[in-house]
């Protein structure tokens, strides 16, 4: 019975976060088995574009360490911000917030071969960070008990605790950057005079991923109206 109720709590998950966190959680589980190996996952442009291993695209956001606490860490961070975003602001917005993840991977993955950087997970947890808190300005965030703060220090308080940790701050700081640059073109620019959204979230992703019905935007035309 119990496993019964985590299957279905688990499938009440929003789905792209339920898709990430459970890659991420298998790619892990692989490279523990030893069934894969971190060798195989980084990423590396010679072997992505002169060996055709297009996988450490994908593959470079989903690993984040051996089992451990920096791994548990990461992806109780994970699962919180991405889903509080599904449901949040993205909500009945399947399609935008897989644009999201995909904007955010092309531009992390290009800075992230200017800077050496191999594997991008942390990174992308960032970036959801950093959104999130952005969109949330005046949510109060307690930090393991021990700090109390409004939600946009909250990514700088992360990358703190990633420098305790031992983890590069660039990685991190790879994540807010590319984050603000997506919360400057999706929130703000729009908003001012003169601006207009850049960021277009396809219209096959939306014909693949979208349900009207779902987007609370959606007003049902006049054949769809129940009648009185």
């Amino acid at each position: 019975m119990a496993g019964q109720g985590l299957a279905a709590g688990f499938l009440q998950v929003p789905a792209v976060t339920r898709a990430y966190t459970t890659a991420c959680v298998l790619t892990t589980a692989a490279v523990q088995l030893e069934l894969l190996s971190p060798f195989q996952l980084y990423f590396n442009p010679h072997l992505v574009f002169r060996k055709f291993q297009v996988w450490r695209l994908i593959t470079t956001f989903l690993f984040f360490g051996p089992l451990g606490f920096g791994f548990f860490f990461n992806m109780l961070f994970v699962f919180r911000y991405c889903r509080m975003l599904e449901e949040g602001s993205f909500r009945g917005r399947k399609a935008d917030f897989v644009f999201m993840f995909l904007f955010g991977g092309v531009l992390m993955t290009l800075l992230g071969f200017l800077g050496s950087l191999f594997f991008l997970g942390q990174a992308l947890m960032a970036m959801l960070v950093y959104v999130w808190s952005r969109r949330s300005p005046q949510v109060r965030v307690n930090f393991f008990g021990l700090l109390n703060f409004q939600a946009p220090f909250l990514p700088w308080a992360l990358m703190g605790f990633s420098m305790l940790l031992g983890n590069s701050v660039l990685t991190d700081l790879l994540g807010i950057v590319v984050g603000h640059i997506y919360y400057f073109l999706e929130d703000v620019f729009p908003n001012q005079p003169g601006g207009k959204r850049l960021l277009l979230t396809p219209g096959f992703l939306k014909l693949l991923l979208d349900d009207p019905q779902e987007d609370p935007n959606y007003l049902p035309l006049p054949e769809e109206q129940p009648e009185p």
